[in-house]
Parts: structure tokens; sequence; C-alpha cells
């Protein structure tokens, strides 16, 4: 029981430091939709099209 608490604290720390990153992200994704929305397009589409890889490889987990 005490390992799955471990777990789930160590979890909780992960969202907190994500969460401020993800609004780091977003910042950066403001700025340059301002300044260069169309290769800002081709770099999102790029990022879009290796996530979902990265997705499809994540669905092949077999969970037990």
């Amino acid at each position: 029981m005490k390992k799955n608490n471990n777990y789930e604290h160590i979890i909780k720390r992960i969202e907190n430091i994500r969460k401020k990153n993800n609004v780091n992200w977003m910042d950066i994704l403001r700025i340059s939709m301002k300044y260069s929305p169309r290769e800002t397009m081709n770099v999102m589409k790029k990022i879009h099209h290796t996530d979902n890889k990265i997705s499809k490889l994540f669905n092949k987990f077999k969970i037990k």
C-alpha cells in the first residue's frame, strides 16, 4: 500500500510540473502564431503527426 502512495505522490508532482510547462508551451505557440503563423502551422502539423505515431505505439501495450 505504501508503495502505491509513493507512486501517487510522484505522479502528482509530475502533473504539477507539466501544468506549468504546458502554460509555457502555449505562450510560445501564441507568440509564434502572431509573428509567423504559416511556419508555426507547418511545425504544429509535424508535431501532431509525430504525436499520433507515439499514441499508436502506446496503444500496443497490453495491460494485464
